[in-house]
């Protein structure tokens, strides 16, 4: 028998870590919400016909977000043989709101009672035995970080699948909840055991109004007519609303439950940590400027401290490498298109590249401390302030963080908004978030330009990126996304050490990733490239690639880049290309020169571009249309190839004024 588990529960409760440790996999864990946005299935370890499915983290079975959609799909149309809820028992009010719910689903469950080294380490205790027998389910008590636990639950867990015994307990309601509830369940009876939907959950649901059960179920208007009146009875013997009536409900229980279970002294040692830390990084006034310190310090680590000199050595074993092949080739006495398709192709555009690995990894090895620690999550508390004047709120700077690795799952997390305004709103401006992919650019250009200067440029990069966002957002609030933004409610995190095992995870994640890249898009594109340049229209090989099929392209388009100071045919074809990827801009440029070392490559980006129009060059490929990956994410989310096509010329535009108004007042004042 296969059995097929759902792993849920609240964002940053640790699942997962748990998903990790039951399956074996190495999945990214981030200590911010939001990490997981998709279903994740993986085999559990030494149990061959068992499977668990990571869904994404939320605060209920209300369907508002993505996330919650997701989730609510899987759960009820899935039919999983067993649920495992993981819950925070530093947070164990909060996170048990969400279980009172899955209980209702009547699907066999184990409750992951998760972070109890962090309880015990506060002098905090929680009664397992009183909360399973209240709760009518098993509890196990785990700390999945450090792997207590996990082989007590997976017994429990395969036990709990074998007997199929659902929850014992789904009544927590009283007065005139309880009235309302029942009268329902007596009415919708029927119809809810032909759609498949437990009887509590349906009514819990249509007393909430829930739209998406009432669709499902059928629901007639005589029989809705019935139900509003029930619930407008509660409403006026409460003197309350709907939701606020069941929100009562559960945490009324949950009260009485932790009060006969839990022991709490004190916040736990996480926590009050935490608080003395944000009263520094949250800082009202401070907060902002702090961060742009951090991120400044992680540049000139980066790019001046630790990533360049390994940059060189690698610069130097690719050099090597590409002269023992040329010699290789030399002696074997093959043809010279050969030769040049190998070294000037293949060579070039992919040594290229790859010598920007060790930048790529260095800075988010950075990066993944500051999100594991916590950090991340503070900043988009510090945002709010400055998103919602541009009408959006700090929940929404969460894809803008996760864009400044890549566009794509940042284009992707926009699905935890619950606001359709504000899921659209971002999807446009966070591509101006400067995506890990352009640092090959960046790199390119400051080692020939602002070789003294590189984190000063690569921070004013990141700053210029999030004041055109803001701008952008302006501009979009007025116009085509009027409308307030959604109320901020996020969870911080407690600041927590970062694992040194999840860390090495993401940087290994972009390493192979940027690798696979170099080798599969920025290989293909490298022959594409060196096959037009060294061709003519009559497929004769030429000597001089301004005479080839590339140049007359490039010569083409290249006016149009000449108001932003850069109107070399090179260029111009270099941003093309960088449509398919924009580490393809550094690879067809390598082509193009016929250089793959840097040193080279400098001198004769000397003689395409001043320090000024390398400047509006780069806050060009900082802005403009992302990579097609990015544009293919655009459509599916936003759901248009319509909307899509006109995001990407919005972006664009927007990339060509920002570089015209950088190189042409510039020219009035320095030149």
């Amino acid at each position: 028998m296969a059995f097929v588990f759902a792993l849920a529960g609240n964002q940053n409760s640790g699942k997962t870590t748990l998903f990790n440790k039951l399956t074996g996999s190495n999945q990214h864990v981030g200590n911010f919400p939001g990490v997981t946005i998709e279903k994740k299935e993986g085999q559990i370890k030494r149990q061959k016909d068992a499977s668990v499915v990571d869904l994404p983290g939320i605060y209920s079975l209300s369907p508002y977000t993505m996330e919650e959609v997701v989730t609510r799909d899987f759960l009820l149309k899935e039919n999983p043989d067993l649920i495992i809820n993981i819950v925070d028992a530093t947070n164990i009010e909060r996170n048990l709101y969400l279980t009172l719910q899955l209980m209702e689903l009547s699907i066999p469950m184990v409750i992951a009672l998760n972070m109890m080294d962090e309880v015990r380490a506060s002098g905090n205790s929680v009664d397992v035995i009183k909360l399973s027998k209240h709760l009518g389910i098993p509890v196990v008590p785990i700390s999945a970080a450090k792997n207590e636990g996990i082989s007590e639950l997976m017994d429990v867990i395969m036990k709990s699948a074998f007997e199929k015994k659902k929850p014992s307990k789904l009544d927590f309601c009283s007065g005139e909840v309880h009235k309302a509830i029942h009268s329902i369940s007596h009415l919708i009876e029927d119809q809810a055991m032909s759609s498949g939907y437990p009887i509590r959950f349906a009514a819990t649901k249509l007393v909430e109004g829930d739209e998406p059960t009432i669709k499902a179920l059928n629901v007639s208007d005589s029989q809705m007519h019935i139900i509003n009146h029930v619930v407008e009875d509660m409403e006026k013997s409460l003197d309350t609303d709907r939701e606020a009536a069941l929100a009562d409900m559960r945490y009324n229980y949950i009260g009485k439950l932790c009060l006969d279970s839990v022991v709490k002294h004190q916040e736990t040692n996480e926590q009050i940590r935490s608080e003395k830390i944000d009263r520094v990084l949250t800082h009202k006034y401070f907060g902002i400027p702090i961060f742009f310190g951090i991120m400044f310090f992680i540049f000139w680590l980066t790019f001046s401290v630790i990533g360049a000199p390994l940059q060189e050595i690698l610069e130097i074993g690719i050099g090597s490498v590409t002269d023992g092949v040329a010699q290789i080739i030399t002696d074997a006495g093959v043809s010279d298109w050969l030769y040049s398709l190998v070294i000037d192709g293949v060579f070039a555009g992919v040594g290229s590249v790859l010598s920007f690995l060790p930048l790529i990894v260095i800075l988010f090895l950075f990066l993944s401390l500051l999100e594991d620690s916590g950090y991340m999550a503070r900043v988009a508390f510090v945002m709010d302030k400055m998103l919602r004047k541009i009408g959006l709120s700090g929940r929404s700077f969460v894809p803008m963080l996760i864009g400044f690795g890549c566009s794509v799952p940042a284009i992707m997390a926009t699905r935890t908004l619950s606001s359709e305004r504000d899921r659209k709103m971002t999807i446009v401006l966070t591509p101006f978030m400067s995506c890990s992919a352009k640092l090959p650019i960046y790199g390119m250009i400051t080692a020939a330009f602002f070789p003294n200067n590189a984190a000063v440029v690569m921070i004013s990069l990141y700053i210029l990126g999030i004041l055109v966002a803001i701008l952008s957002g302006l501009l979009l609030k007025g116009t085509v996304f009027k409308g307030n933004p959604v109320p901020f409610v996020m969870e911080m995190p407690a600041y927590r050490i970062p694992s040194v095992k999840s860390v090495l995870i993401h940087m290994l994640e972009k390493a192979k990733d940027f690798i696979r890249k170099a080798f599969t898009v920025i290989f293909i594109a490298s022959l594409i490239i060196w096959f037009l340049q060294s061709f003519d229209w009559s497929f004769n090989m030429v000597d001089d690639s301004t005479n080839s099929i590339l140049a007359y392209i490039g010569s083409f388009i290249a006016p149009v880049f000449k108001p932003l100071g850069f109107s070399d045919w090179r260029i111009s074809t270099a941003l093309i290309t960088g449509l398919t990827a924009k580490e393809a801009v550094v690879s067809t440029l390598s082509v193009l020169t016929g250089v793959s070392s840097d040193v080279q490559l400098s001198m004769i980006l000397n003689t395409m571009l001043t320090p000024l129009s390398s400047f509006a060059f780069l806050a060009f490929t900082l802005l403009y249309m992302p990579c097609i990956a990015a544009f293919a994410a655009t459509k599916r989310e936003l759901g248009s190839m319509k909307y899509a096509i006109l995001t990407a010329l919005y972006q664009t535009i927007t990339a060509y004024v920002v570089a015209l108004i950088i190189y042409q007042i510039g020219k009035l004042l320095f030149m």
